[in-house]
């Protein structure tokens, strides 16, 4: 299998379980000479060392060292680096920004982290592959942005089960009204800490999931909690009814808490038969022989939901399916269950309840089975939905209280709820990335600055940005060429626009567009002449149509209406042009992969 083209952004995704099949064949090409350094990252130990495990046998004359902690090699031909230690600034330094031909992120929806991001903007590898499970968004952060929507593989659950790389599942989604959830505060996304806790550790409800625990001959299962305490008081609980369990979490402290890996350890030889954990085991680690999870906690992410269904997907001799517990109340996002078992979308199912009756959408040999009462509970949440417009807004605060600032149009699009983009997408007088000064105007959160700026010719050339026609990406080139040294010109030439064409589609990404067109396939071999014919064939001469209250051109410039003048160095003003930019950018290529996908 080839290796996609140099510079290439591009996402890896598939269920774990592949990794010995498809990750296989990728693996295999790491045997060419083109790709002399490798750089493995990942953010805990036993992944880097499962990996170099596989790169000795692909690569065995390859010399392989590890960056972790103390232990810095920075001469080897493949390094494994944990990102805790290679993301500091101190550490990048220790490498030339072009070292490594070839990057690669395990876990790669860890990526909108910071110490990622400080790996992903330092180097520049000739290709970057990033390698998960769980491509869905990790609290709301997009993923696939950061590869602009780019896709190398994808094998979801369903299609990993039926190719016999992961067990079938069994899954029971139980109705659990010992707690209702509607007295526990929910602020920013997520119930309180200690009002949740408390509500989740009370005998009522270990006696509902002992007892559909009891139904089950279970040697090896996992439970999945929300604290420490939580963990603590199941364990305990299942000990005190004669059932061996331990907890397992960051700290020494509790009667039955006990190190992930002697846990692991004893589970796996049947001294113990249940694992109470908090965050400890929702990747990175192999647990073949589980033979039952139990999801003790609110689904709040689609992707811990998932890591931590994978846990008990492994194949293991003699296992021929996974059960699954589900005790799910009335909390909010409950009706997420059966989109995620099933891989649709709210853009095919408007309810939870109708995808529960489409058998078909199954994996081979699954089975989804929900109480009656759930159904009951997820259409009367799907009736008393909340107004767009409010969960619009309860978004856009929750996103600013996770980021610590006003967010820009790229990191609310980037953050954003799914659900809730599609519901905008299409709905122009409430969708904020058609006028977000006009949003941020209504969440009374423009500067003095700003609010100056509305109804004025800097507010309509930023609307502008945000509203042109966009069939493909060459208007925003044209507009970033008007943008040199911080400051906004009002006139620019040929060489203006060559430049800023050439630098733009010198990113693979970007360079999708021409690949694709038999016109400009060569464009990697063109000069100044091919930019620009393209140039002014193209955006020059739309916008200059489209949008003849703000550009003119003759046959030497391309102009700028003067009444931008007063902003030409206006910092802030500039700042909203070039988020603009980036946010019709991130748009179009999350438009281009739905299109791709719906073919």
């Amino acid at each position: 299998m080839a290796i996609p083209p140099k510079q290439y952004v591009s996402m890896f995704r598939f269920s774990k379980g592949a990794l010995t099949g498809i990750g296989k064949t990728y693996l295999a090409a790491f045997d060419s000479r083109e790709y002399q350094r490798i750089l493995f990252v990942a953010h805990r130990e036993e992944i880097l060392k499962q990996a170099e495990k596989s790169f000795k046998n692909v690569r065995p004359m390859s010399e392989r060292g590890f960056f972790i902690g103390t232990q810095k090699e920075t001469d080897k031909d493949i390094i494994f680096a944990s990102v805790q230690s290679l993301g500091k600034n101190d550490s990048l330094k220790l490498f030339q920004p072009d070292y490594f031909d070839y990057i690669i992120v395990d876990e790669f929806h860890h990526a909108v982290a910071q110490n990622y991001q400080n790996i992903i903007n330092y180097f520049q590898p000739r290709f970057l592959l990033g390698l998960t499970a769980t491509p869905e968004r990790l609290d709301s952060k997009d993923v696939l942005a950061i590869c602009d929507y780019n896709l190398v593989y994808e094998a979801p659950l369903k299609k990993a089960i039926n190719q016999g790389w992961l067990v079938p599942f069994r899954y029971y989604a139980i109705f659990d009204e010992t707690v209702n959830y509607e007295t526990i505060d929910y602020r920013n996304g997520k119930y309180q800490t200690t009002q949740l806790e408390e509500a989740l550790s009370i005998h009522k409800r270990a006696d509902l999931i002992f007892s559909h625990y009891k139904k089950y001959r279970s040697t090896r299962a996992m439970g999945f909690c929300m604290s420490k305490h939580h963990a603590e008081f199941m364990a305990d609980y299942f000990v005190k009814h004669g059932v061996s369990a331990c907890a397992v979490y960051s700290g020494d402290e509790g009667v039955h808490n006990t190190a992930r890996e002697k846990a692991l350890s004893k589970l796996v030889k049947g001294e113990i038969n249940v694992i109470f954990s908090v965050d400890m085991f929702n990747e990175g680690l192999d647990i073949a022989s589980l033979d039952m999870v139990m999801m003790l906690r609110p689904t709040e992410s689609p992707t811990i939901f998932l890591q931590q269904l994978g846990r008990g997907l492994r194949l293991y001799k003699d296992k021929h399916y996974l059960n699954v517990l589900d005790f799910i109340g009335n909390y909010k996002k409950a009706n997420f269950s059966p989109y995620l078992m099933t891989g649709a979308s709210k853009s095919q199912f408007k309810k939870a309840s109708d995808v529960i009756k489409e058998d078909a959408l199954l994996p081979e040999d699954c089975i989804m089975d929900f109480d009656f009462r759930l159904i009951d509970l997820f259409e009367k949440m799907d009736r008393s939905s909340i107004k767009i417009e409010k969960l619009l807004v309860e978004e856009y605060e929750r996103i600013k209280a996770e980021l610590g600032h006003r967010p820009s149009r790229t990191e609310l699009f980037t953050y954003m709820d799914e659900t809730i983009y599609l519901n905008i997408k299409s709905k122009a007088k409430i969708n904020p990335f058609k006028n977000y000064l006009n949003f941020l105007k209504n969440q009374n959160d423009l500067s003095d600055e700003e609010i100056a700026w509305l109804d004025t010719p800097a507010a309509n050339f930023i609307n502008m940005i945000e509203k042109t026609p966009m069939s493909k990406t060459y208007k925003l080139p044209t507009i970033l060429a008007f943008i040199k040294n911080g400051r906004l010109e009002l006139k620019i030439n040929d060489d203006d626009l060559y430049e800023s064409f050439k630098d733009f589609y010198s990113h693979g990404s970007n360079a999708v567009d021409l690949l694709r067109d038999k016109n400009s396939q060569t464009f990697k071999e063109w000069g100044k002449a091919e930019y620009v014919k393209l140039a002014r064939k193209n955006p020059v001469h739309f916008l200059c149509q489209s949008e003849s209250e703000i550009f003119s051109s003759d046959e030497e410039f391309m102009y700028l209406t003067n009444s931008l003048a007063p902003y030409q160095e206006n910092l802030l003003f500039i700042q909203h042009i070039k988020d603009a930019i980036e946010l019709r950018k991130q748009e179009f290529y999350k438009n281009r992969l739905e299109k791709l996908e719906s073919k």
